[in-house]
């Protein structure tokens, strides 16, 4: 089994562990903003994706340490679109889903074959996020999607 490189794989742990940060700040917001006949299954689903992104962001951030790294204190940028209807909060959410996909696939690719547990920690992240992008493109599909 090759080696990990540990300084490449903190480094892609802070990325993950910024954007997870940044995920609690944009579905708290989102979550906010949220009106209409939908709002409270909307408001409580958006709560859950938060919580599960500080969770996220905790777990990344556990491993930095494991591997004598240091977690960031910074939070990924999170882009404002003032556009707050339902599908576009769905839309944002989905991107925002799909850009955490891409990176714990690339951390997937870093750690395979070097690392089983790092292996199996970013494939089942891969599973979650695949799962969320699902039900994201599935609650999309009334507004035309």
């Amino acid at each position: 089994m090759k080696e990990i490189n540990p300084e490449l794989v903190c480094g892609i742990l802070n990325e993950i562990m910024e954007y997870e940060l940044a995920g609690v700040v944009r579905y708290t917001h989102s979550a906010m903003m949220v009106t209409g006949p939908y709002r409270l299954p909307i408001v409580a689903f958006l709560k859950e994706q938060a919580a599960e992104s500080l969770l996220h962001a905790q777990q990344a951030g556990e491993l930095i340490v494991g591997l004598d790294g240091h977690p960031s204190q910074k939070i990924a940028k999170i882009k404002e679109t003032n556009r707050h209807s339902i599908k576009d909060i769905l839309q944002e959410s989905l991107e925002h889903e799909l850009h955490a996909l891409s990176l714990y696939k690339k951390l997937l690719d870093n750690v395979a074959d070097r690392s089983i547990y790092l292996e199996e920690y970013a494939r089942g992240l891969i599973g979650e996020e695949e799962q969320h992008s699902l039900e994201l493109k599935a609650m999309l599909k009334d507004f035309g999607q």
